[in-house]
């Protein structure tokens, strides 16, 4: 299926008890929907899926598939380092109407290549959902090679991956060797266009939340054949983005949406909110 260009990694909005604010979620949701995003992804990094129960990401699934009510894809991030209990949790998902589901690679346990083959093909033969592989080394210690990729894009329902390796030759390799169909995204925004240039898809963003009109500005100039203009745009808003990611995300991002009026919370620990320091360096970094 087609996912889009531009699909926003939502944050996990906490009322005030530390729960799921269902409310805020919506107000997040329509307001991602009226800039630019073109698809969701619900429980990954960005919405803390670490300190999510399965039962609260059930019911945020549950809820963000009828606020979304088809409007664009919605993304369930059902994959943690425990095949079984992936399989569960994709199967649920499944149940309650997600359109695609993203598994991220297996995190501590640290399996090797054929490991993670396993682990993806195995998961992806229990659900008719199209799925979205997550590799993100930073975060998971393991890198999925591009060849691994390759060999688990063969896969009839594998049918994208989320790079944020931010090793263009891996994804380079990636794109050159796979079908037409499968997409490639970068993981990552500050390679958003880099990953256009070599072919990729389009970014599952963090900094949508904020800049969400930009970042589809630049996958459009740069898709009108516009390259300048895209990579002014790119430099425009790099500092942006790097300031999202100054701090352990999505600490930053979530501060910005309160900057912006969307109080979606604190973030759950071990994660802290930022300083009052780091939120006025925030907050004079938005001004651009």
């Amino acid at each position: 299926m087609e996912f889009g260009t531009v699909l926003t990694a939502m944050v996990t909005p906490f009322d005030t008890e530390g729960n799921i604010d269902f409310a805020v979620t919506t107000l997040v949701i329509e307001d991602l929907l009226a800039n630019g995003t073109e698809g969701i992804v619900v429980a990954g990094t960005t919405g803390e899926s670490p300190t999510l129960s399965d039962e609260e990401k059930l019911a945020l699934f549950k809820h963000v598939i009828g606020v979304v009510n088809k409007r664009v894809p919605v993304i369930a991030g059902t994959g943690n380092n425990n095949t079984a209990a992936s399989i569960t949790l994709t199967k649920e998902a499944e149940a309650l109407g997600a359109d695609a589901i993203m598994l991220v690679t297996p995190y501590y346990n640290r399996p090797d290549q054929q490991g993670l083959y396993m682990h993806f093909s195995t998961i992806a033969e229990t659900t008719t959902l199209p799925v979205m592989l997550y590799n993100i080394p930073g975060r998971s210690v393991v890198n999925m090679d591009a060849e691994t990729t390759i060999r688990l894009s063969k896969i009839d329902n594998i049918v994208s991956v989320k790079e944020a390796s931010g090793d263009l030759d891996q994804v380079s390799t990636i794109i050159e060797h796979t079908a037409d169909d499968f997409s490639v995204y970068s993981g990552d925004d500050s390679t958003t266009l880099p990953i256009l240039a070599i072919g990729g898809n389009g970014v599952v963003s963090v900094a949508s939340h904020v800049i969400g009109n930009e970042m589809s500005d630049i996958v459009r100039l740069y898709t009108a054949g516009q390259n300048k203009e895209a990579a002014a745009m790119h430099r425009k808003v790099l500092p942006v983005i790097k300031g999202l990611f100054k701090q352990p995300s999505p600490a930053p991002v979530k501060a910005a949406l309160q900057l912006k009026g969307i109080d979606v919370g604190h973030v759950r620990l071990p994660l802290v909110d930022l300083s009052t320091e780091e939120r006025e360096a925030l907050k004079d970094l938005l001004r651009y």
